[in-house]
């Protein structure tokens, strides 16, 4: 393999066979996430299966207990916290702030690992705010107080925050929960064309088939299954992980905006799960 194809397969953030335990039992069992440069991939799984550790770990905020997650082959530990929060941002699931912030100020946040400790905002400082709150639809709410704004528009700012640390990497944990439909759609939109490597936890799987290119199902810790959401979402597999039955419509093969998008309506009453992780 020549040293150009090795650099390319290590590009990105990697997580290689993580493990993570809490309270004697294992959160992260053996996962290994490789998200292709600039695709969209959702965690999915129910309550419980690792999806919110799993996002901490590949933004470094815990370790693993075994394994390594490496940004452009290089182990997170050995890169500078400055440098990793240049590349990767974090969406948290209930992110708070000063209440007396305005939006632009919240934004700003986004910028303090690009700048030196006491130092004025410098003039791309400022045009990273403003193309990030351009982005997010937010430049009429820029001198809004925080408080003021409704769950869907925090939501968004946080994002704009994320997006004004200029980052390669997006890492956001349930994004759209508390969220009505419409808001959703506006936001999972908003992530999915972004120019960056987004990782989603994510509950509703529809939410999933729309907007992600690639998923990784989790089952108590372990990676149960993995690929395209064609690939994965199936009547089967949402049995097995979520003791549930649905039936599943595949998406039209013909549709011009990318691969085919299944449909899924849940069923009333439990269904029989079978256990079949994918191999490690």
């Amino acid at each position: 393999m020549t040293h150009g194809m090795t650099a390319a397969a290590e590009a990105g953030l990697r997580a290689d066979r993580v493990t993570r335990a809490a309270g004697g039992r294992l959160i992260v069992d053996g996962v290994s996430l490789a998200p292709p440069p600039g695709a969209t991939v959702g965690l999915l799984g129910p309550n419980g299966s690792g999806k919110s550790t799993l996002l901490r770990i590949l933004a470094g905020v815990l370790a693993p207990a075994s394994g390594v997650v490496t940004l452009d082959g290089h182990a997170l530990p050995g890169i500078p916290r400055r440098t990793v929060a240049r590349r990767i941002a974090v969406v948290e699931q209930h992110a708070t702030t000063q209440t007396e912030l305005t939006v632009r100020d919240v934004v700003r946040l986004g910028r303090i690992p690009h700048r030196r400790a006491w130092s004025a905002p410098t003039p791309h400082d400022e045009q990273a705010v403003r193309e990030a709150l351009a982005r997010t639809g937010l430049t009429e709410r820029a001198a809004q107080s925080w408080h003021t704004l409704s769950g869907g528009e925090r939501q968004r700012v946080q994002i704009a925050r994320a997006l004004a640390q200029e980052p390669r990497e997006l890492l956001l944990d349930e994004p759209t929960n508390h969220l009505d439909i419409q808001h959703q759609l506006d936001l999972l939109s908003l992530v999915a064309d972004l120019p960056v490597t987004s990782v989603i936890a994510l509950h509703d799987l529809n939410l999933a088939a729309m907007f992600c290119d690639h998923v990784l199902i989790l089952k108590e810790g372990t990676a149960y299954a993995a690929g395209t959401p064609a690939e994965v979402i199936t009547e089967e597999l949402i049995a097995e992980v979520y003791g549930v039955r649905a039936v599943v419509t595949p998406g039209d093969p013909t549709q011009a905006d990318g691969p085919p998008t299944p449909s899924i309506r849940f069923l009333r009453g439990p269904a029989a799960a079978r256990r079949r992780p994918i191999a490690p």
